[in-house]
């Protein structure tokens, strides 16, 4: 169902048009995506010891982003409402550039058996996380960033699996 264009999101006159998946079996597709949270030391020691004025700055990150997966299409236009099957947010810490900087890697893996994937949920929980950890921590540090959003793996569907790391990708953490 593509347009002149090639772009499936568009009809012959070039109007925008959710994608017909009726065709489609229903497999079981799923999704790994990540976003890397930059902080000052000062704002990574605040999390780790639950010394956020507005809470425990992890376990709300990770619902908020389980919470913005479940409610994707009401956020992208055009985008399928998906019935998760299961959604999973983790954070953990990895090393810094220098001693003056803190990183948090959120990864969000979305799963479900449906006529078409789960890469947008994955990538809008991480993002979502992201943004909540910010908001969370914003009074004491504005100088946060969240960087490299990415799909690292999907499976399921007639396009077949895409692994990032089978790609030559460079990493994110060697990245200013």
């Amino acid at each position: 169902m593509t347009s002149r264009s090639g772009l499936t999101h568009f009809d012959e006159t070039g109007r925008p048009q959710m994608v017909d998946v009726s065709h489609k079996p229903a497999t079981v597709r799923e999704a790994v995506a990540e976003a890397f949270v930059w902080m000052q030391s000062e704002t990574r020691r605040a999390i780790e010891d639950r010394h956020v004025a507005k809470g425990d700055v992890i376990q709300v990150a990770e619902l908020a982003g389980i919470m913005a997966a479940k409610r994707t299409s009401e956020l992208i236009p055009l985008c399928h409402p998906v019935p998760l099957s299961n959604v999973r947010v983790v954070t953990e810490w990895v090393d810094g550039i220098d001693g003056d900087e803190a990183c948090l890697r959120v990864v969000a893996t979305a799963k479900t058996t449906h006529q078409t994937g789960v890469e947008l949920e994955a990538l809008t929980a991480c993002t979502v996380a992201g943004l909540t950890i910010y908001d969370m921590c914003k009074a004491i540090d504005r100088r946060m960033s969240i960087r490299d959003v990415r799909l690292l793996r999907k499976s399921g569907g007639t396009s077949g699996v895409f692994d990032l790391s089978a790609t030559d990708t460079p990493s994110v953490l060697n990245e200013p």
